[in-house]
């Protein structure tokens, strides 16, 4: 038997598992119910007439009326019945099922923890995390265990050792190395109470460049070496406490937090949450009849989160500027955008022309994104070509005058003001020369 096999197909004791069951549905029931609380679903889902989805899923659309407030309301309660181990496995899937969707609806408001809520939520669906410590072993005994398979805590790590370190490889590039783009991000965090004027020197943000590299870098192999863990936890949870209170960025933190409890013994975890439970000691090897499927599986999934990062490499010019293979690809807290942009719509047919009145399509927060991204751009003008469809009238798109700002540098031309975007097609993996080049050099 190799040392994959003992490694993956063990049981060990699953104390981590259920307390992580627990940890997470808490905290989606938070961040679902805290979305209609604090108002973004009605300022990202209600109040936009359109919305920009990721592309190629147009047909994902906002519910009409107080549809997307029940929406939320039924993800944080499946939040709820997750944390109980009620009907686990139906609130589970249909947690990710629903999520993935709202996620794909909207990019306005594009976070990394929303897609890694996607892929741990997932995850949750095949691990037995109801086993214990929940309504469903309460009602079937049968279901109780306590043991899981090692595979279940090592795909864990390795899918927080990807995202970590591609967030540091990410950050070897010249605007994080002079600390530039730090100083930018806490140029707003100025009028925070006690904090807001430290966040403005420049001591500080060399402090918070360099541990933020070492920190992204480091903390997986240092949490997994036994001498280091107790530093490394500290250190994680003043990292992510520190994100929350400056950059607040819900749940993430938490969840990052939570995530520790797989690198810590499961007899500490037993003893800390779970002091009536029995601890399974046995370290039986089991090798499941789906043992090379499983692997299978498993290999294909982390081969495409290992490439996804990657393809910006692949893509002309800077990702820094175009934006092309930056989502998906733990590319976090790089880069500052603004730009300026007028769209102008040319009837085909009789050649007469208007400038289009942002205001009239968008809300101010979609209309403060759209100049800065080509995405953006390109569905816009989508959008307007099928809204004159409807009018009976064939349009061209240009858009004129645009200009963006690049981490504090001057405004620069970004698109092509004589490509008729209308026209244009999308390709996720290939750069659009409608793009004008830019004078950045390749980022990490």
């Amino acid at each position: 038997m190799n040392a994959l096999s003992r490694l993956l197909f063990a049981k060990i004791d699953n104390s981590t598992l259920l307390i992580f069951r627990i940890l997470f549905g808490i905290l989606i029931a938070l961040e679902c119910y805290g979305a209609i609380a604090t108002g973004w679903v009605t300022k990202t889902l209600v109040e936009p007439q359109f919305t920009f989805n990721f592309i190629g899923f147009d047909w994902l659309q906002p519910l009409p009326g107080f549809g997307m407030y029940f929406y939320f309301f039924i993800m944080g309660t499946l939040g709820v019945c997750i944390a109980l181990g009620y009907k686990y496995r139906f609130s589970i899937i249909s947690f990710t099922l629903l999520w993935t969707a709202v996620y794909l609806m909207q990019k306005s408001s594009y976070n990394n923890h929303y897609y890694l809520l996607i892929l741990i939520s997932s995850l949750m669906c095949c691990f037995p995390a109801n086993a214990g410590y929940s309504i469903d072993a309460k009602q079937n005994p049968s279901l109780r265990k306590e043991h899981m398979f090692g595979y279940v805590k090592w795909i864990i790590v390795f899918q927080l050792g990807i995202v970590y370190t591609y967030a540091a490889v990410a950050k070897i590039y010249g605007d994080w190395l002079d600390f530039g783009i730090i100083k930018i991000l806490m140029l707003d965090k100025a009028g925070y109470y006690v904090i807001g004027d430290l966040l403005q020197q420049a001591w500080v943000h060399k402090i918070i460049g360099v541990f933020g590299i070492l920190f992204d870098l480091l903390i997986v192999p240092a949490l997994l070496w036994k001498p280091s863990r107790k530093i490394a936890f500290f250190s994680a949870v003043f990292f992510h406490l520190f994100n929350s209170i400056v950059f607040q960025i819900g749940i993430f933190p938490y969840l990052s937090i939570a995530f520790i409890v797989f690198f810590f013994e499961a007899e500490s975890i037993r003893k800390i949450f779970f002091k009536n439970k029995l601890f399974y000691t046995e370290h039986k090897i089991e090798i499941p009849a789906f043992r090379n499927l499983s692997l299978l599986l498993g290999c294909t999934y982390f081969l495409v989160q290992l490439a996804l990062p990657l393809r910006h490499y692949f893509i002309d010019d800077a990702v820094l500027w175009t934006e092309e293979g930056h989502r998906l690809s733990w590319r976090m807290m790089l880069r500052s955008r603004s730009g300026k942009i007028t769209f102008k719509v040319v009837n085909t047919e009789t050649n007469a022309s208007k400038t289009v009145k942002l205001s009239q399509y968008l809300t101010k927060k979609q209309r403060r994104r759209i100049a800065a991204y080509p995405d953006f751009i390109w569905q816009f003008a989508q959008y307007l070509k099928k809204e004159y469809a409807k009018k009976g009238e064939t349009i061209s798109v240009y858009a004129l005058n645009s200009k963006i700002a690049v981490n504090g540098r001057p405004y620069r031309a970004f698109i092509d003001p004589k490509v008729d975007l209308a026209k244009e097609a999308w390709n996720h993996l290939e750069h659009h020369k409608w793009i004008l080049p830019s004078q950045l050099k390749k980022a990490n």
